[in-house]
């Protein structure tokens, strides 16, 4: 089981490790070209994409989960069908993203406050890269296909070569053909659709098979589409949640002056690295979870959440404790800032309790996906959220810090004792019945 778990985790976490190489790789390159403005414009539009994208990642987390049931019972016709409604699905979306790409810009520029020159390389930023939403967002239905599939190598090697060609496009249309902003855009969304020209490609190697078992009229009828929507419904709200509680910190901490500002961005860099890690036992939670949902064996599945648990628990205390020895002087890496650095001891004791706080809610979101059990999940980060914002305005008004990480680390810990009191269903018998009659 520990094999099988790690078969899965680790390709996804190389895959995580990539994303933020695309953002990496453009910030370089434009700050190679002697104006401050283009590295502004490239942090907004990333920005921007960042949250408009991440919206959608219920096509990838709803996709794993059904997609790794119906393996799980052996069940082609399911899984083919899962993926042309992802596929479907996100070309939906990106077209609807296409058709309102102007009102999009203009809200987005209006309530992002920048420069008038910061905003015209931003605006000419979105106008290239609004053109791989198509294939960005048909990628999400592959990867959560590809995973659910039992498969997490095929998004790491999709991941590493979207790297690959950002890096090499770019460099030559901004330093070959003198392209500058719109040239980073453009070597991004040949990056990304060159991502899922080699998402299919490998779907056809690996998976050609399946041709045969492709029903469009069946995959697109009333009744799939509302199931299909029902489980990614609860996960696009949660995602909301997300944005909403990740947003607040932020504001928050800017609200109390730079300083601040700066010490929970360089804080939240260690949840971040922690997050890479955790994010890759969760994706293997989701397929092993529904995998063995889907073939109705109780056994497997409480033997593969014991052991995820186990790797959690080990992997939460070796972040502490590589925290606690060396996460200071990391964050001296990270700035020569000495007076951030300084500010940061006095608040560096929060981010040594987020990996024990937090690693339940990870794994406990990738086994309630695997069980496509998603309302439970949407429940217990509704609740978690609540008390993040009753704990925060009760205790601070809007100026104590301490009490924003307080806040923080309470919502991580009840979004995990939630999930654990309202997920404990899906060990029964009954739950996994209920799952085969669908």
């Amino acid at each position: 089981m520990n094999r099988r778990i790690l078969r899965l985790a680790v390709p996804s976490i190389v895959s995580n490790i990539t994303v933020p190489l695309l953002g990496l790789v453009d910030v370089s390159i434009v700050g190679h070209l002697g104006e401050t403005a283009y590295i502004g414009a490239i942090a907004v539009g990333g920005l921007l994409f960042n949250i408009l994208y991440w919206n959608f990642g219920f096509l990838r987390m709803g996709t794993s989960g059904l997609t790794s049931q119906a393996y799980g019972r052996k069940d082609q016709a399911a899984e083919m069908k899962t993926l042309v409604q992802a596929v479907c699905t996100g070309l939906f979306f990106a077209l609807v993203i296409l058709l309102l790409q102007y009102p999009v810009r203009r809200m987005a520029f209006y309530l992002l406050e920048t420069s008038a020159e910061v905003e015209r390389y931003a605006v000419a930023y979105f106008r290239v890269c609004v053109w791989g939403a198509p294939a960005v967002l048909v990628m999400y239905g592959f990867k959560g296909w590809f995973i659910g599939m039992q498969n997490s190598r095929f998004p790491m090697y999709i991941a590493i070569s979207v790297n690959v060609v950002n890096i090499l496009c770019s460099l030559c249309f901004v330093f070959g053909f003198g392209m500058k902003v719109e040239g980073v855009a453009l070597g991004t969304v040949v990056a990304e659709w060159s991502g899922l020209i080699l998402a299919v490609v490998l779907w056809l190697r690996r998976y050609g098979y399946l041709r045969a078992r492709i029903a469009f009229r069946d995959s697109l009828q009333l009744a799939a589409i509302r199931h299909f929507f029902a489980v990614n419904r609860d996960i696009f709200l949660r995602t909301l949640c997300l944005i909403a509680v990740t947003a607040f910190f932020t504001s928050s901490g800017a609200r109390q002056g730079d300083v601040i500002l700066a010490v929970n961005t360089l804080l939240m860099q260690l949840f971040t690295l922690f997050s890479y890690i955790m994010d890759g036992f969760a994706y293997a939670a989701e397929a092993l979870t529904g995998r063995y949902i889907g073939a109705c064996n109780l056994r497997q599945l409480k033997h593969a959440v014991r052991n995820l648990f186990g790797w959690g628990i080990v992997l939460s205390l070796l972040f502490t404790v590589m925290y606690a020895a060396g996460g200071k002087n990391f964050l001296g890496l990270l700035t020569n800032d000495t007076g951030v650095v300084e500010t940061a001891g006095d608040y560096f004791y929060w981010v040594l309790a987020v990996p024990l706080a937090g690693f339940g809610a990870f794994l406990w979101d990738g086994i309630l996906i695997g069980a496509t059990a998603t309302r439970q999940m949407l429940l217990a980060i509704i609740v978690a959220a609540g008390v993040f914002f009753g704990i925060y305005f009760a205790g601070s008004g809007a100026t104590d810090n301490h009490i924003l990480w307080l806040a923080f680390l309470v919502y991580l810990f009840l979004r995990s004792l939630m999930m654990t009191v309202w997920g404990r269903q899906i060990f029964s018998e009954t739950y996994l019945k209920k799952i085969a009659g669908n």
